[in-house]
């Protein structure tokens, strides 16, 4: 199928996340790999007066013929053939209805449906909104939660959202890009590093903390402004991916500030349950995408829920926390230990009945897709 162009009608002064309309659906369908408003082929029409969810212009690209409406208006339309496209366009400028007989399919936004988005994890409706200078923030606020993951730990999903969404519009507002927020997240990461090893426990979850809500606004800043990047992911991913087990052996080590070390011998063991755990739950991950084509957390509902919980960077700070709470640092890093150990468990048996139900010819899916 030959790729449409993206054609904006009309036009919007109203700006959003620090950008006009306009510049924004030129973003979109620059990172969904379609021709902005030049070159030869079928047009894909876009109203500039409406702000919406970039996953619904996908949609639309992919299914010739086909419109969007709201309010009876025609907002986004994939219209191949030249004399139809004309009379959507005037329509579309003018504000009017559709005329009847063009043939289209006709999606009437208001009358709800669903898309799978399987970067984010997750099935809802697509946004679409007017957009106007009084409900500007309510947009940014609809089209900021839009950008976040459905399957997620249960400190980004339930605690962090409305301080990342302020530090996401502050960041907008002053033309912060993405990689400097990962970047000064990076450093608060390394500063926690520093005070864990010094037993300085109560300053390095402040600095954490920082580090972690900072690790969902990149993300959610790069999804809003649409300025997501190879690099910027390389930078995000490969921080989370590598500092969690450096977290673990500073905390170790700072337990002797405490007057609460561990022996040698169970200290080795309790970081390489840690550290082991983590790595073979991650490998576990890696397999399971590479065998069934999706993430092991939305293979069913009990995957997702387990996601909330699973020994990942956030939910053992939650576990050492209340061991510092209680002044035992050492114990909560013990338990730490523990819970590495069962979720490893729980991911590893979930492989395996993935694997038993493809041997006797049933479908292994997400249950977000059906």
């Amino acid at each position: 199928m030959i790729k449409p162009v993206v054609i904006t009608i009309g036009e919007n002064p109203t700006p959003i996340w620090g950008m006009s309309n306009a510049e924004r659906i030129r973003r979109i369908a620059g990172k969904q790999g379609l021709v902005y408003d030049w070159g030869d082929g079928p047009r894909l029409l876009v109203d500039a007066r409406y702000v919406f969810d970039p996953p619904l212009l996908r949609h639309v690209a992919r299914r010739p013929y086909s419109v969007v409406v709201e309010d009876g208006r025609p907002v986004i339309a994939h219209v191949p053939d030249p004399g139809k496209c004309k009379i959507v366009a005037e329509a579309m400028q003018a504000g009017a209805p559709l005329p009847d007989g063009l043939g289209l399919d006709v999606i009437v936004h208001e009358e709800g449906f669903t898309l799978y988005n399987d970067e984010l994890r997750k099935r809802e409706q697509p946004f679409l909104m007017r957009l106007k200078p009084e409900n500007v923030r309510k947009i940014e606020r609809v089209s900021y939660y839009a950008a976040y993951k459905g399957v997620t730990d249960i400190l980004t999903k339930y605690l962090w959202p409305e301080w990342a969404l302020a530090l996401t519009r502050l960041a907008a507002k002053l033309r912060i890009t993405p990689n400097m927020v990962t970047a000064i997240g990076a450093a608060f990461c390394l500063i926690a590093f520093w005070l864990f090893w010094q037993g300085r426990y109560w300053e390095g979850m402040a600095a954490g903390l920082v580090f972690m809500v900072l690790d969902t606004v990149d993300g959610k800043l790069a999804r809003c402004t649409i300025t997501s990047s190879g690099w910027g992911e390389f930078f995000d991913h490969g921080i989370d991916l590598v500092h969690p087990p450096f977290w673990w052996w500073a905390w170790g080590v700072g337990l002797s500030a405490w007057g609460l070390a561990l022996s040698d011998e169970l200290f080795l063991i309790v970081l390489a349950v840690i550290v082991g755990g983590y790595v073979l739950q991650r490998l576990i991950e890696g397999a399971f995408i590479k065998r069934f084509g999706m993430h092991i957390h939305v293979w069913q509902r009990i995957d997702s829920d387990f996601r909330l919980i699973t020994a990942r960077r956030n939910p053992n700070m939650v576990i050492l926390l209340v061991g510092l709470i209680f002044q035992r640092p050492d114990i909560g890093l013990i338990a730490v230990a523990g819970w590495t150990a069962l979720s490893l468990l729980f991911h590893f048996v979930r492989l395996l009945q993935a694997e038993a139900r493809r041997r006797v010819g049933l479908e292994v899916a997400s249950w977000l897709s059906a």
